[in-house]
């Protein structure tokens, strides 16, 4: 099979939602997913990009993502966290996801970072064997804390 990876263009953005969607079902979160193509095209390009994108186009179709942005670390300094790393159903287990993660892991040290990280769903077994075999370190006795937007406002709320 031929596929290129390449960073992603504004014109991509709906082809990368549509991968978002899918991710969301997957995940079993149809509802969760706030964000639009406007939304993507606006934070993802400009003059401050909030995310750098790789898309893996196989046959003139996006059937991949890897979202990335820019964090620091206290203990290590300046950090890249990889958002999502998506490939289309049909087109798991190509070598697309394995593309798309060199592709995220030499951005990340062509930028100098001391660490990537990402999370992994903990029912999620094959993603997890897929990172593991890459020789990242699954950190099972990290839990990941979100307040969300309500959240945030009920927050403000009782200052």
């Amino acid at each position: 099979m031929s596929y290129s990876i390449r960073k992603a263009t504004k014109d991509d953005m709906p082809q990368t939602f549509l991968l978002i969607k899918e991710l969301a079902r997957f995940e079993k979160e149809t509802n969760a997913v706030e964000i639009t193509v406007e939304d993507l095209q606006a934070d993802g390009f400009g003059d401050t990009p909030k995310f750098q994108c790789f898309v893996a186009e196989a046959n003139n179709t996006i059937e991949g993502i890897a979202l990335v942005y820019n964090r620091y670390s206290t203990w290590k300094g300046e950090t890249l966290h990889l958002e999502d790393l998506i490939v289309s159903e049909q087109m798991r287990g190509s070598g697309l996801g394995t593309a798309l993660l060199n592709e995220v892991i030499k951005y990340g040290y062509d930028l100098g970072v001391k660490r990537i990280n990402w999370e992994v769903l903990d029912w999620n077994a094959p993603a997890i064997a897929f990172y593991e075999k890459k020789g990242a370190q699954v950190k099972r006795d990290w839990d990941v804390v979100h307040l969300d937007e309500q959240g945030i406002k009920d927050y403000i709320s009782k200052l």
